[in-house]
């Protein structure tokens, strides 16, 4: 997909790059906007125990297989925990690392500082002199350009996607690097900070991009010590890992082994979980977690069932409408199937009561819309679209359509009813009627029998008031292939969130990726206003400005109903054998597990 380019950016690239600033330091650590949160000779991230205990063993449990021990490339099924979100990055390294307790700042690891100037033109970075990879041979600023444009030209689309931006890479000194860009861009300096970084002298380049068993040689605080493909991978710790007293690495790596145990079946992953073979249970049902956690080790206090609250916006679950087809062209018909999804029956019928319904894209967070009326800050970014905004979004007072949770609301039907009829449709024969004349009627596409149980109720309500629906379940090739080409009416899709949204908007729902093949603009939104506030979202400098833009962008996206909202699970469900611990502080993005540590037995 080419990227969506604003005038203001066209505008830059006419104007020559400014230098850096006379007198400029390089940081230590760096923000999408503001300032960081911790200042120079900081000790440790706040979510973190820097006396935590180290040694032992952790179990995971991984559903699927692995073939592959490169996770960075497109071949082949690649193994968890080598460079992970959840497990950490515990065998290769970036060049910087994120703090889950901050928005979106980055703070030093393989480099120890960061430059750049107030447009951010240019990233500089200065290797932390001490790194090393776990044969012992330094990190270099050669071993980074080599990394960049070796993931440009072999690894993983998204990695050619950021380098593609860079007009020059270069050496600078002993220990630095420098990026030059194309065109000025807020995040670029972020993204590349969270690269990873490959030994130049240990990989055969011609043969990256194909599947390998043999293990990875990284500069993180683990190396591989066993693999047995689709079954087990095994890390252990180096003793001579060079970042183990960095302030960013205080607290973090406590096991000296990791294991992470591969299971085809969720279901054996719980009773492996059940029977101690598991030591840590990231739960994602909410009929397990209601029902399921009845067995001895809890009774006796062995196995803790956590919560854990964070700051991480909703995202947004729920059915996408194509506005390619006819049927869904009219957003007022849009706005009346998106309330007649009966939330209140198939979270108490499906789901025990334990989830939250979905009323923003950023929904939980400070970047949401519901229940905040708009500033005079926003409404100056939308005065330009009228109508784009419905008044109650604007006032902050819309919600959701709630029943009664009977199945049977006749008062929920009726709302939804009025509001067709204002549209033009009618009844006819029990049948809605469109006002071509034709059947209110659509397709729901699933991948195989996930979302069945959801795709039912909506079907059952929507029968309701005439409206035809049909469920076809297509196998994952299908699927794909039909989403390629946008042959779906509806789909059910899960749009994940964070606290700095970025340059992923202009994917999902800019005009510029409407017809390009591949994006997530799932719905076919292609709207000035939409366009407008990406654009003002991904300008902004303050933190408070970016605020602003996010939570118009949510108002318009909410006020097209291009999405049905369902729901979200308010917090973090996680199974422990309590032989491990964790720290007390929650970030805000949530749990880390790299923080954890095995207490004792």
């Amino acid at each position: 997909m080419r990227p969506f380019i604003p005038l203001l950016a066209l505008a830059l690239c006419a104007l020559p790059f400014a230098a850096a600033p006379a007198g400029a330091e390089p940081r230590h650590a760096i923000a999408m906007h503001g300032e960081p949160a911790l200042p120079a000779g900081f000790d440790h991230l706040p979510y973190a125990n820097p006396d935590a205990p180290k040694g032992g063993t952790v179990n995971y449990a991984v559903q699927g297989t692995f073939d592959s021990l490169n996770p960075l490339i497109i071949q082949g099924s690649g193994a968890r925990g080598i460079l992970d979100l959840l497990y950490g990055n515990n065998v290769v390294e970036t060049l910087m690392m994120r703090s889950y307790d901050e928005p979106f700042t980055l703070y030093p690891l393989l480099a120890e500082t960061i430059d750049t100037d107030e447009a951010r033109t240019y990233a500089e970075f200065t290797l932390d002199a001490r790194a090393r990879f776990s044969d012992g041979e330094p990190v270099t600023p050669e071993d980074v350009i080599f990394t960049f444009e070796l993931l440009r030209d072999k690894g993983f689309p998204r990695y050619a996607t950021t380098v593609n931006k860079l007009a020059s890479m270069e050496k600078v000194g002993e220990r630095g690097v420098r990026f030059t860009f194309e065109t000025p861009d807020r995040e670029l300096p972020l993204i590349l900070g969270l690269m990873p970084v490959l030994p130049r002298h240990a990989i055969d380049a011609a043969t990256f991009d194909k599947s390998t068993l043999t293990p990875m040689t990284g500069s993180g605080p683990y190396t591989i010590t066993t693999v047995r493909p689709g079954e087990l991978l095994e890390l252990s710790r180096d003793p001579d890992y060079w970042g183990r007293d960095i302030p960013s690495k205080r607290g973090f790596d406590n096991f000296d082994t990791i294991r992470l145990n591969y299971f085809r079946d969720e279901n054996a992953m719980f009773e492996a979980f059940k029977k101690g073979l598991i030591d840590v249970f990231p739960e994602g049902s909410s009929t397990r977690w209601t029902s399921d956690y009845d067995f001895p080790a809890v009774a006796s206090g062995a196995v803790a069932k956590d919560t854990f609250d964070s700051g991480l916006p909703s995202g947004m679950y729920g059915f996408v409408m194509n506005t390619r087809r006819p049927v869904f062209e009219d957003r007022a018909a849009r706005r009346a199937l998106a309330g007649l999804f009966d939330f209140e029956w198939a979270n108490q019928n499906l789901f025990s009561g334990v989830y939250t319904r979905t009323k923003s894209y950023w929904d939980g967070s400070e970047l949401g819309s519901h229940g905040v009326p708009a500033s005079d800050a926003e409404k100056t970014l939308l005065a330009p679209f009228s109508g784009a905004v419905d008044p109650a979004i604007l006032a902050g007072s819309w919600a959701p359509p709630v029943s009664d949770g009977t199945g049977r609301d006749r008062a929920f039907l009726r709302e939804a009813f009025e509001a067709l009829k204002a549209a033009g449709y009618a009844m006819k024969d029990r049948r809605m009627m469109g006002p071509d004349g034709r059947p209110f009627a659509f397709e729901i596409m699933l991948k195989a029998n996930g979302g069945q149980e959801l795709a039912l109720a909506w079907q059952r309500t929507l029968a309701s008031l005439g409206i035809e629906t049909s469920i076809r379940s297509v196998d994952a090739a299908q699927y794909q292939q039909r989403l390629l080409t946008r042959d779906y009416d509806v789909i059910l899709m899960s749009y994940s969130a964070s606290l700095s949204p970025g340059v992923e908007q202009v994917g999902r729902w800019g005009s510029a990726s409407k017809d390009a093949q591949g994006s997530w603009n799932f719905a076919g939104v292609a709207d000035p206003a939409v366009d407008a506030l990406i654009e003002a979202m991904l300008q902004a400098r303050a933190r408070g400005d970016f605020i602003e833009a996010v939570r118009a962008l949510d108002r318009v996206l909410l006020s097209g109903a291009y999405v049905v909202p369902l729901y979200h699970q308010g917090e973090q469900w996680v199974g422990r054998w309590t032989r491990i611990g964790h720290p007390g502080k929650v970030p805000l993005y949530g749990y880390q597990l790299p923080t954890w540590w095995r207490a004792a037995d």
